[in-house]
């Protein structure tokens, strides 16, 4: 009850958070890529949003599963309806899911591509174009089932090292109990990456976060497992320092206590304002949300306020379904731009499990600011009784208000587009000069009075659904946001006022740049 009581006088209260108002514009806005597939494709599904184009707008990739992908250019009016134009630039099939990141720095995106088989490094080659690049790059691929994703630049690397979470072993004779693969830690060695280090044990990863849990400048690996198919596992971290092989957290040696969950997504953000990140874990029937329990004592020691804080999300809202809810992708997001942190949900059944809800609506749960959320997904308009999977919550057409797109099982996705009223914003992009130019591993804080809010950027997480491009942080009723970053080498930005309303290019030691939606 620390971390709540904390929030709660570091925030004032508010009596009713505003609902935001979406419109439904999945018939008219393009996007009709089904996630197709039976049993091998029950996980996955995910969504990517990243520019290609060089418009500034982010283009959509879809998973199809059993069904060819497919990449969309974003073509709508800043402000207007949302459109978007299918492409033949990327049609593999088996796809579960895809993260965009810049892996060779050359300031234009590449797509990291989850498979039912071999993953793929598609290089970006600029104007939505891209080529295959695991031979030139010395990715091994591997022809496992892939479901989990995150990337980080360890101290002293030009190219990031990529995780891998990997499920079941499809051809095991003891599939599916107990079958889990190795996940896998591929590393840089010089400008190509050296041959994967297994991650032994692995227990059917879902999801992975490289995330600095502690503040000590070298993050860990965070990965959440699927309980229904290990013997004898749990939630995991791992230690990766430098040069040094990955190593478990443990209880005995680190105070890592033991968690057993059907985990499916990580979503991150500071929830309780303490300054360190807290994780919302999703999962089949109650979900978690983790803040850490004593920081001084620099222990991954977490307290689970989910009950407390009204984010279990366990049984379905709406619908008439009381059977228990399967939780998937999970997303931080100001969606309703008051400068507090709400929470989206993608929810589906398995595979037409009879003891969980077969109508599943997603969770829109708007932070309330005395440490409670609110489910709000119905009075939005976006309470979808589809199998979801994968999801982004991202400002599709620039107007400073996030929208929504989910991929579904069987049916193909939905996209709603945000057209109500809304509070003051302000959107950023970081870029640095040589390596790891999207700045991941970054700190933007937002100073709101006398407390500090802090995020954490990221590559992975969710579930099989990624997003690079421009952040996005709710400001209420101010005029201007108070911001300073704190670069992936630990420099410091100093603190700037930006003005609400606009989209900010920040650079290391140089003013901010406003950019134009054109």
């Amino acid at each position: 009850m620390r971390a709540l009581l904390f929030l709660a006088l570091a925030t004032p209260a508010c009596a009713e958070p505003l609902v935001p108002q979406f419109t439904d514009e999945t018939k008219t806005a393009g996007l009709a890529t089904v996630y197709d597939g039976e049993w091998e494709y029950m996980a996955g599904g995910g969504v990517a949003t990243f520019d290609c184009s060089g418009d500034g707008f982010p283009e959509v990739f879809l998973s199809g599963g059993a069904a060819p992908s497919a990449l969309y250019l974003n073509r709508s009016p800043q402000g207007g309806a949302l459109a978007f134009e299918k492409t033949d630039a990327i049609t593999l099939d088996a796809v579960l899911g895809a993260y965009p990141l810049d892996i060779d720095s050359d300031g234009v995106m590449d797509l990291v591509v989850l498979r039912q088989g071999e993953n793929k490094l598609l290089r970006g080659l600029g104007n939505c174009r891209f080529e295959a690049a695991n031979e030139a790059w010395g990715f091994d691929g591997g022809d496992a089932w892939s479901t989990a994703f995150a990337a980080i630049w360890e101290k002293g690397q030009d190219w990031p090292t990529l995780a891998i979470g990997n499920y079941i072993d499809r051809t095991a004779e003891a599939f599916p109990w107990g079958s889990c693969t190795d996940n896998w830690l591929h590393r840089p060695d010089g400008q190509r990456f050296a041959a994967p280090i297994p991650l032994t044990p692995s227990f059917c990863a879902l999801s992975m976060l490289f995330t600095d849990w502690n503040r000590s400048g070298h993050p860990s690996l965070r990965v959440s497992n699927d309980r229904e198919y290990y013997k004898g596992g749990q939630e995991q971290m791992w230690h990766l320092e430098p040069g040094q092989p990955p190593r478990l957290y443990t209880e005995k040696d680190d105070g890592w206590k033991r968690l057993r969950i059907w985990g499916m997504g990580i979503a991150s953000a500071d929830v309780n304002l303490d300054g360190y990140p807290d994780y919302f874990l999703t999962s089949m029937a109650d979900n978690k949300l983790q803040v850490l329990k004593d920081p001084a004592a620099a222990k991954p020691d977490f307290a689970d306020i989910a009950f407390p804080s009204g984010v279990t999300a366990h049984r379905p809202y709406t619908g008439g379904d009381q059977n228990a809810s399967t939780a998937w992708h999970a997303q931080f997001a100001d969606v309703n731009n008051d400068g507090l942190q709400d929470l989206f949900i993608a929810k589906g059944n398995v595979d037409r499990m009879p003891d969980f809800a077969a109508k599943d609506p997603n969770n829109l749960l708007l932070a309330v600011g005395d440490g409670t959320f609110s489910e709000a997904g119905d009075k939005a308009g976006v309470a979808s009784l589809a199998v979801s999977r994968g999801a982004q919550v991202v400002d599709l057409n620039l107007d400073g208000k996030l929208d929504l797109v989910v991929q579904n099982r069987w049916t193909g996705p939905e996209v709603w587009r945000q057209t109500g009223e809304a509070g003051a914003w302000v959107e950023l992009r970081l870029v640095q000069d040589g390596v790891n130019r999207d700045a991941i591993g970054a700190v933007v804080e937002l100073r709101r009075g006398e407390a500090v809010e802090r995020h954490e950027i990221t590559s992975g997480g969710g579930h099989a659904s990624g997003s690079n491009g421009w952040l996005h942080f709710g400001l209420g009723a101010a005029d201007a946001a108070e911001i300073r970053v704190i670069w992936p080498d630990g420099t410091e930005g100093e603190w700037q006022s930006l003005p609400a309303g606009s989209f900010q290019i920040l650079r290391p030691g140089a003013p901010p740049k406003v950019w134009m939606p054109h």
